[in-house]
């Protein structure tokens, strides 16, 4: 059901933090423990981000995207990445149609919410057309340009392991994503329960939580929620302590650090750090709310040299040292 039609932002925001509860409880339904992932998966959705999950294969990373679609209502297209995918595998080509006629048939890329499995076994070229749709919301094929559906998000997984026969996603590329989500192990007790659950016959059905217009509209929310100078100046600065040749640059960052982050890293660190705070029952963010979500953003913006790496200092030990 629809409803977006609420008498004030209070009201707004209590709707959205009702919602964002059910989401996680119906996705815990076949997801067993990775609470931290499906949140930060949430938080990026509503900030209107896209997601690179880095995780070793095995840890139902797909299973997880899927019930997340399932949840929000939204359709879902897995497009699995592999060295002889070509662009037009993703976005769709001309087909001669009975008529005789040239016609569109759209790819796999006209969906809501996308999973790209293993991004990183594909030639940069169909990256890149990912990545062109990722940012433009819209794909450009034999010279016409088609608008995606909204909401409209990415959610990439790369496995760090196997680095043969891969192609790393480029600097610019990797900041196309707000959150890179590191997805471990289950802890004991929950690798007892999803053994014990996927090998009986029992079986969870999710139930739709949101609608696409409830979505759009939870977006739009979070955008309007205001921002103290001292919590934007702290996103700021934040970014600026990860640039090595930057004057503020951090003392860690001179010595380990040959990249530091973007514009982008401070325009998500203000977007993510609205909704953790809408969800965490503030209406406004402060400093740890963007501490909360700093991780995640950072971690694929920042490039460690080869002293870093000689020493064991790793971007998360170089991010909770700035932090």
């Amino acid at each position: 059901m629809t409803h977006t039609n609420f008498n004030s932002d209070v009201e707004a925001v209590e709707a959205f933090r009702a919602k964002f509860t059910e989401l996680s409880s119906e996705v815990g339904k076949v997801i067993i423990g990775q609470e931290q992932v499906v949140k930060e998966v949430l938080i990026a959705i509503f900030s209107g981000g896209h997601v690179l999950l880095v995780g070793v294969p095995g840890l139902a990373k797909t299973l997880l995207v899927n019930s997340i679609s399932k949840a929000l209502g939204l359709d879902f297209s897995r497009i699995q990445f592999t060295p002889d995918l070509m662009p037009t595998d993703i976005i769709g080509s001309e087909v001669l149609n009975d008529a005789r006629k040239f016609q569109f048939v759209k790819g796999p890329i006209f969906a809501n919410i996308i999973l790209a499995d293993e991004i990183n076994r594909t030639p940069p070229k169909t990256q890149s057309a990912l990545l062109e749709a990722m940012q433009e919301k819209s794909v450009t094929a034999a010279g016409q340009t088609f608008k995606l559906d909204q909401p409209f998000f990415v959610l990439a997984t790369q496995n760090p392991i196997e680095q043969e026969g891969t192609y790393p996603l480029p600097e610019a590329q990797l900041d196309r994503f707000m959150f890179n989500i590191w997805v471990d192990y289950p802890t004991f007790d929950e690798e007892m329960e999803v053994v014990r659950k996927t090998t009986s016959d029992e079986s969870e059905t999710i139930k739709s939580v949101l609608s696409s217009e409830e979505i759009l509209y939870f977006q739009h929310l979070i955008k309007r929620v205001p921002i103290a100078e001292n919590v934007l100046k702290y996103a700021v600065t934040l970014t600026a302590k990860t640039r090595p040749q930057g004057e503020l640059s951090a003392d860690i960052v001179k010595q380990y650090v040959s990249w530091g982050a973007g514009p982008r890293a401070s325009q998500y660190l203000i977007l993510g750090a609205k909704t953790h705070a809408l969800i965490s029952g503030k209406f406004a963010p402060d400093i740890e709310d963007v501490k909360a979500v700093a991780m995640a953003i950072l971690r694929h913006r920042i490039v460690p040299n080869y002293k870093a790496e000689a020493e064991g200092y790793t971007v998360e030990k170089i991010i909770s040292a700035i932090l």
